[in-house]
C-alpha cells in the first residue's frame, strides 16, 4: 500500500505564489546586482547588495507589480522568494502593472 503524496522540492515557490512573479524578481536581482544567476532563496545582501541598490529593487517592484514594499519589508525578506510572498500577500500581481496614460 502506497501513499500518493506530492513531491515537494525546496525550490517550489510558496503557496499562492506564481512562477512568473518569482522569475520576475530573480531577474530584477540579476539586473541590479549584475549577476548571471540568482537562486530564489539567495540573500540579496550576501550576493553583494547594499541599501542603495535595494531601493532600485523596491522601485522595480512598485513599477512592475503594483506594490510599494517598505525597506523594512525588504530587510525582513531579502530573497526573491521572500519578496514574492510579501508581494502576493499585499495583493500584487505577477504580471507587470498596467500603465495609464497621463491626463493632459
Amino acid at each position: 500500500m502506497s501513499l500518493d503524496m506530492p513531491a515537494v522540492s525546496p525550490a517550489t515557490p510558496p503557496p499562492g505564489d506564481s512562477t512568473d512573479l518569482l522569475d520576475s524578481l530573480t531577474a530584477v536581482f540579476r539586473r541590479v546586482l549584475e549577476l548571471a544567476e540568482v537562486p530564489a532563496d539567495a540573500d540579496f545582501f550576501l550576493l553583494g547588495g547594499d541599501s542603495l541598490i535595494a531601493t532600485r529593487v523596491l522601485s522595480a517592484v512598485a513599477r512592475t507589480h503594483g506594490v510599494e514594499l517598505t525597506f523594512e519589508d525588504f530587510l525582513a525578506a531579502p530573497t526573491p522568494a521572500g519578496l514574492a510572498a510579501r508581494i502576493a500577500a499585499a495583493g500584487g500581481t505577477a504580471a507587470p502593472a498596467a500603465t495609464v496614460p497621463a491626463a493632459r
